[in-house]
C-alpha cells in the first residue's frame, strides 16, 4: 500500500507551523490569474483549483451516505481532512500522491497559510465522534471556509480564527454529527459569508435508506429571505465578482 504524506503540526494547537520546505510550489499567488474553480464531488468533497494547484477537502470511502456516489479519484497536490471518519476523511484510494493534512494548526506551505481549526464533531464535546477539523485558507484570492462536519455552535474564539470568509462550505444535514439546518444557520448568521454552499445533505445518490439525514430542502426551508441559486457541480468565482451579502448556492452533484 502506498505511504500517504501526512503533514504533522508541530503541536495541536492553534500556532502549530508546518515546513514551508515541504509545499515550496504551493501558494505562488501573485504570479497567477486570480480566481477560483469549485467542483462538487458529493457529501462534503469539493476539489478547489487556483493559484496553479488543486486542493481536495474531505475524500470518502463508498460507504453510508457516499454509496451512491463515484469515488473522488482526482490527482490533486493537497489534500485536508475534517476526520478519520470514512465520509470525510479516506485516503487511502487517492490516485498520485498528495500531501494530506488532517491535525489542527496552522500550516505555511509555500506563500500559502492553511489553518485547521479544532472543533467538536457532536453535541457531546466530541466524546461520540471526537475532533471535527474545519479548513481556512485563501487560494486564487478567495477566503475560504469548510466547516467539514461541524456540529457545535462556533464559539468566540472559533469565530476569530474563522473570520469573515468569501465561500462558506456548511453541513446541513442534522444527525448526530452534523448541523442541522436550524444549526447551520446560525453558523451563516456568526460568520456572515458572502457565498454559502450547503455540504452532506441526502441527494439522489445517497437514499434514505443508507444515509437518515435530511435532503436540502429542509435547509432551504429555513433559509428564507436568503437568495438561493441551483447550479451545477462546478463554478468558477472571481475575487471581484462575489456577491454583497449571504447567496447560498446548491451544487448539483453530477
Amino acid at each position: 500500500m502506498k505511504r500517504r504524506q501526512f503533514l504533522f503540526a508541530a503541536s495541536a494547537g492553534v500556532g502549530a507551523i508546518a515546513s514551508s520546505s515541504l509545499l515550496p510550489h504551493l501558494g505562488q499567488a501573485n504570479a497567477q490569474t486570480p480566481g477560483l474553480a469549485i467542483r462538487y464531488l458529493g457529501h462534503s468533497c469539493f476539489v478547489f483549483q487556483g493559484d496553479g494547484q488543486e486542493v481536495m477537502v474531505n475524500p470518502f470511502r463508498k460507504i453510508g451516505c457516499t454509496q451512491g456516489y463515484a469515488a473522488p479519484q482526482v490527482d490533486v497536490d493537497l489534500v485536508m481532512i475534517s476526520s478519520r471518519l470514512f465520509d470525510e476523511g479516506y485516503v487511502e484510494d487517492l490516485p498520485g500522491d498528495p500531501r494530506i493534512l488532517f491535525q489542527p494548526g496552522v500550516y505555511q506551505l509555500g506563500n500559502q497559510q492553511i489553518q485547521g481549526i479544532r472543533t467538536d464533531h457532536d453535541r457531546v464535546q466530541g466524546r461520540r465522534f471526537g475532533v471535527n477539523v474545519a479548513w481556512n485558507w485563501t487560494q486564487g484570492g478567495i477566503k475560504v471556509l469548510h466547516l467539514g462536519g461541524a456540529a457545535a455552535p462556533i464559539t468566540v474564539e472559533q469565530k476569530i480564527l474563522m473570520g469573515t470568509p468569501d465561500v462558506l462550505l456548511v453541513p446541513v444535514s442534522g444527525g448526530p454529527k452534523a448541523y442541522t439546518p436550524e444549526e447551520a444557520m446560525a453558523a451563516i448568521q456568526v460568520l456572515n459569508p458572502k457565498l454559502v454552499i450547503p455540504t452532506q445533505y441526502r441527494t439522489a445518490a445517497s437514499d434514505a435508506a443508507t444515509c437518515p439525514v435530511e435532503a436540502i430542502d429542509a435547509f432551504l426551508a429555513v433559509a428564507q429571505g436568503m437568495a438561493v441559486e441551483r447550479i451545477g457541480n462546478q463554478m468558477t468565482l472571481q475575487p471581484g465578482s462575489l456577491p454583497s451579502g449571504p447567496v447560498v448556492r446548491v451544487m448539483n452533484y453530477a
